[in-house]
């Protein structure tokens, strides 16, 4: 590998900018890792670099997936690891995002999962869609009651996902993700930053950044989201500010009343980022108290 950075982070804390900086000064690719970053549809709502932004540095995995299809921490391990066949040894790779569990599984590798046969992926789907989340989870406690008390019955992607892997392997998914995975990059040899700005200027951040997202064209998002009717449980339907502008659309809210919601909403997901990085993430990541145009990993 010729270079890795890894850049974690808060909502809001300037982890975009601080990428886009050192991928100008190395000529590096700058790759997504932020769950909710890799839907199409929600450009603004979810903070994906703009048009002017992609010009500067080349970009991976950004809106490359349809929100009407489960997404999971295996298959972006899978796309990550394929760039870093083709394009590590050639140029810098900079990782960058707010979801903690694609950190981890980069530096330490991933459970081996068995392979699921459409046929049954799209029936537990249909199952999902028709039953709802509390049927399947009472079908799962009755197959594997030890993984079904630890999903929430309304949980519908973990549920689904314990049922078809155990359904087609034979073996709960707990036996799956207590096997050791292989790590794509040596998390001894990349940089680690973690930023972890003050919380009161990053709520002041994240309510002008909100604003901003309205203001240029979110609640447009929102509306061709909704058009495509998903299920309340896909991962895309649950991004920070679609139910909230979604009430907005639907008379039960002022506009003001749902950026009001979504920044509050927002600002507690901030809060619950930064306790996972401080209590997941390891000492060899380096913490820096300041929003992202202030940092320059050494």
């Amino acid at each position: 590998m010729k270079d890795v950075t890894l850049i974690a982070g808060p909502t809001a804390s300037g982890k975009s900018g601080l990428a886009l900086r050192l991928a100008r000064e190395s000529g590096g690719v700058i790759v997504n890792a932020d769950s909710m970053q890799v839907y199409g549809v929600l450009s603004l709502l979810t903070a994906r670099p703009q048009a002017d932004e992609l010009k500067q540095a080349p970009h991976r995995l950004y809106g490359h997936r349809d929100p009407g299809e489960p997404y999971s921490t295996g298959e972006w391990l899978r796309e990550a690891e394929e760039i870093v066949r083709t394009l590590g040894r050639e140029r810098p790779l900079i990782f960058v995002g707010g979801t903690g569990l694609y950190f981890r599984a980069l530096c330490e590798g991933l459970s081996p999962m068995p392979t699921v046969p459409q046929e049954l992926r799209e029936a537990l789907r249909e199952a999902l869609t028709q039953e709802g989340p509390k049927a399947l989870h009472s079908r799962l406690l009755e197959l594997d009651a030890e993984t079904a008390r630890r999903l929430e019955p309304g949980d519908g992607q973990r549920i689904l996902r314990a049922l078809e892997v155990l359904q087609a392997s034979g073996r709960s998914i707990g036996y799956w993700q207590s096997q050791k995975g292989v790590p794509v990059i040596d998390g001894s040899a990349a940089r680690k930053v973690v930023l972890e700005p003050d919380r009161r200027e990053l709520r002041e951040r994240i309510a002008l950044r909100f604003n901003a997202m309205v203001e240029e064209g979110a609640i447009d998002e929102v509306k061709q989201l909704l058009s495509l009717d998903l299920p309340p449980d896909m991962p895309a339907m649950k991004a920070i500010g679609v139910r909230e502008i979604g009430d907005f659309l639907a008379g039960r809210l002022t506009l003001e009343e749902a950026v009001q919601l979504s920044t509050i909403a927002t600002s507690q997901y901030a809060k619950r980022q930064s306790t996972w990085f401080r209590g997941q993430l390891g000492a060899q990541w380096r913490v820096y108290r300041c929003f992202g145009a202030g940092v320059y990993p050494e």
